[in-house]
């Protein structure tokens, strides 16, 4: 809180991070596969501290040993919470323990050989480039970014990421779930003949909300209750359904080439729930003509649903969090067990650390990240848009122009029709 920094010198800090990270470990070849793996943790909510217990159970001899986030209670509650659950995991003490804006430049100059980036998505591309050029093998959890500019900046981290040897996971966890990738790979193998359309969902009630206490500044609220503010979560289609358009890309083979969406703020008015709609209906086109109908939806008391559905020349799958099936010609229904996906992105990277492949599913995670941004655009501002304009194009960037604790203005509910297409 007392590290207020100026936009401009959070960007080129982690520049500097790289220099000091140096003097300390990197991410090396682990040559045995019980080589210890020193893991840092930025970003201490709910996910993080979820995502630190995965990486510990995924694999063993891994343990964290560094931690930051925002604000003090945080850190301190998910330490208290990784303490009673992987205690023997967990060796971070007050030198390794850091709070502020720029306390991710801290866990990174520690000695560590991977970090794990769960703070609110604004942050991650900053994070990432700061990791990668540290030499630290990285699991981010998703959305990666939140912008088009933020995109382009995962993009050049993880090519960077490449050709260091580092590996990069994100949380889409559904890649590595085991009836998924079964599914995906009769889709591929054309169980279902040539993809021709298909419908995702994420439509469920309400999440979480913090009202803003009377010693919190702006800023400090905004980043404490960020799912309800776009610069910080990107909305609910980037933060949330993102895991659906994810599975389609990944069906399909390609992201969207085109998309037209709507969407709104029907029932969530209020001023806690900042400046996002509560619904969207977005139509994706891609390559081959297939039209994908992608809806998400954060509204209580509706019928709930999280699935895709993909629709070929010669049949259909469908698959969601417990079940994945074909029907037509070839149909097939997935009866084995299906290990728990959130340690299994883990303990899929770690492995490949080990064996000195290291997984990068960097570019992979921005498309489908950027497919959801660019629904989000279309709905926000009423335009038909093209992937080529948005991905190399647009000039959007919601970053503020202080990282400080201070009176940061909300930015006005879009509008379609009236919100300007940047």
């Amino acid at each position: 809180m007392k590290n207020g920094i100026s936009r401009r010198d959070f960007v080129k800090a982690t520049a500097g991070v790289s220099a000091a990270a140096m003097l300390s470990r990197t991410g090396g070849v682990f040559a045995a596969g019980s080589d210890k793996i020193r893991v840092g943790v930025i970003g201490c909510g709910g996910r993080g501290t979820g995502a630190a217990m995965d990486c510990v159970r995924s694999s063993p001899n891994v343990e964290i040993v560094a931690m930051a986030d925002m604000f003090n209670d945080r850190l301190d509650s998910s330490l208290a919470e990784l303490s009673r659950e992987v205690d023997d995991k967990v060796s971070v003490t007050g030198d390794t323990s850091f709070t502020g804006f720029d306390a991710y430049e801290k866990v990174i100059a520690c000695d560590i050989d991977m970090v794990i980036l769960a703070t609110p998505p604004h942050f991650r591309p900053m994070h990432l480039k700061a990791a990668v050029e540290a030499g630290k093998h990285i699991f981010m959890e998703k959305p990666v970014a939140v912008d088009p500019v933020g995109i382009r900046s995962v993009i050049a981290s993880s090519e960077l990421a490449k050709e260091k040897g580092l590996g990069i996971v994100a949380g889409t966890q559904r890649r590595h779930q085991k009836h998924y990738r079964d599914i995906m790979k009769r889709i591929h193998d054309g169980a279902i003949g040539e993809i021709v359309g298909g419908q995702c969902y994420w439509n469920m009630g309400g999440l979480w909300v913090k009202k803003k206490q009377p010693d919190w500044s702006e800023m400090e609220w905004q980043c404490r209750n960020w799912l309800y503010f776009t610069w910080l979560s990107g909305d609910h289609i980037v933060e949330q359904h993102v895991h659906n358009l994810d599975v389609i890309n990944w069906a399909i083979g390609s992201h969207p080439v085109k998309c037209m969406g709507m969407g709104g703020r029907e029932v969530r008015t209020g001023p806690e729930y900042g400046n996002i709609f509560d619904h969207f209906a977005i139509e994706f086109e891609y390559e081959n003509g297939a039209r994908v109908l992608s809806m998400c939806r954060q509204t209580p008391g509706c019928t709930n649903r999280v699935s895709e559905n993909v629709v070929g020349t010669k049949g259909s799958a469908y698959t969601d969090g417990a079940n994945g099936y074909i029907e037509g010609p070839n149909a097939y229904k997935f009866e084995g067990d299906s290990p728990n996906p959130y340690e299994q992105e883990h303990a899929d990277l770690i492995e490949s650390i080990r064996a000195g492949r290291p997984l990068n599913e960097g570019r992979q995670v921005a498309e489908s990240n950027l497919t959801a941004i660019m629904g989000r655009m279309s709905a926000y501002t009423g335009r038909a848009l093209k992937w080529d304009w948005v991905m190399n194009v647009s000039k959007l960037d919601l970053s503020p122009e202080e990282y400080e604790m201070c009176d940061l203005p909300v930015r006005p509910i879009a509008v379609p029709g009236q919100t300007e297409l940047i």
